[in-house]
């Protein structure tokens, strides 16, 4: 690891719809500075200097890549680019924070963790919701056990757009959940089996639904569309003891912890006696104290790079999950077939 420098200068490759929220994050973090971008369409190089000057433009990535001042580099170039943009920078010598997914091909994915390894640099990938802060308080919450037996988990995340045209609904929207169950479950899915729709785009699924089956027989399911009439951001765990849901657009808290599940009468006579019984608890919600995910991923990977040490969000992590969107792919294909996920 080459020596961190007190202020560490960033350029950020693809200035679309998330680049220039890197860019004001990595201008606003104490030890950083937004130095340059690139975007092959000028208006939006013109839009980000016009907020921030001393930012230069690039049409070209690859100049910006050759900048010895340069430390780090985010890219946020549409998906189907990252692979390619990624391994230039890291053959640059950058240090790298790639947006979700890390790249469509696990094989990719694989060759680029190694690449980082093997010159020295940080490759960490933007699964930003696992800095989300109601999402840290569920691993919490699951770190304490006091759900008992973990029975199944599901997502819901919906809205009416934004429709891309790049990649589909489950790279785009499942990659989140995929990503925050694999956290929250410390394994990736044995198998899957996933439908979709093309309503709006004849070779793109604006929804899916999506079955996933984890280790120790936990499921988990994943809601994902841009046609639907409500946002929702919602995940629930459930387990036999307790049940958490988190709502980033719950007005009291993100974060409710149910006191509810079903007893099983230990001692009966006959089958007639048997009966399963509901339990109705408490309902609490946990205070949280939030902060804008996008700004505590910046400020860890800054951490990182300075430290030489990454723990989260890593090169073999967005592995684990490209090798399930690549699975889910394939039951799209296969209509809904069961779906193995390679391992490691």
């Amino acid at each position: 690891m080459s020596d961190s420098p007190s202020i560490i200068q960033v350029g950020v490759i693809g200035c679309g719809h998330w680049g220039p929220n890197h860019v004001r994050v990595f201008s606003q973090l104490p030890g950083s500075r937004t130095l340059a971008c690139a975007d092959l369409d000028p208006r939006r190089i013109e839009a980000i200097r016009s907020l921030y000057p001393e930012v230069t433009g690039y049409a070209d990535y690859r100049e910006l890549l050759g900048r010895e001042d340069i430390q780090a580099v985010v890219v946020a170039a549409p998906t189907r680019f990252h692979s390619a943009i990624v391994r230039d920078a890291l053959n640059a010598g950058k240090h790298v924070l790639c947006e979700k997914p890390l790249c469509v091909e696990p094989a990719d994915a694989a060759e680029l963790t190694e690449l980082a390894r093997s010159r020295g640099r940080i490759l960490m990938v933007g699964h930003v919701f696992l800095f989300n802060a109601g999402i840290v308080k569920l691993k919490e919450l699951l770190a304490l056990n006091a759900h008992g037996q973990l029975r199944y988990l599901r997502a819901t995340r919906t809205n009416l757009g934004p429709i891309r045209s790049d990649v589909n609904s489950v790279y785009d929207l499942a990659t989140h959940d995929i990503a925050i169950f694999n956290w929250l479950l410390g394994s990736t899915p044995e198998s899957v089996s996933a439908v979709g729709g093309r309503f709006l785009q004849a070779t793109i699924e604006d929804v899916a639904f999506v079955s996933l089956r984890y280790p120790g027989n936990i499921l988990a399911n994943v809601l994902v569309s841009w046609l639907d009439p409500k946002k929702v951001r919602e995940i629930v765990v459930v387990g036999d003891r307790k049940m958490y849901v988190w709502d980033e657009l719950a007005p009291a808290g993100p974060v409710s912890i149910y006191d509810k599940g079903v007893d099983r009468p230990q001692n009966y006579e006959d089958y007639g006696q048997f009966q399963l019984l509901t339990r109705e608890g408490d309902l609490t919600i946990p205070k949280i104290k939030m902060e804008e995910p996008l700004k505590v991923q910046g400020r860890y990977f800054l951490q990182s790079i300075r430290s030489g040490a990454l723990t989260m969000n890593d090169g073999e992590f967005a592995t684990g999950v490209v090798r399930v969107l690549e699975a889910i792919r394939r039951s799209l294909l296969a209509d809904g077939a069961m779906t193995p996920v390679p391992s490691a």
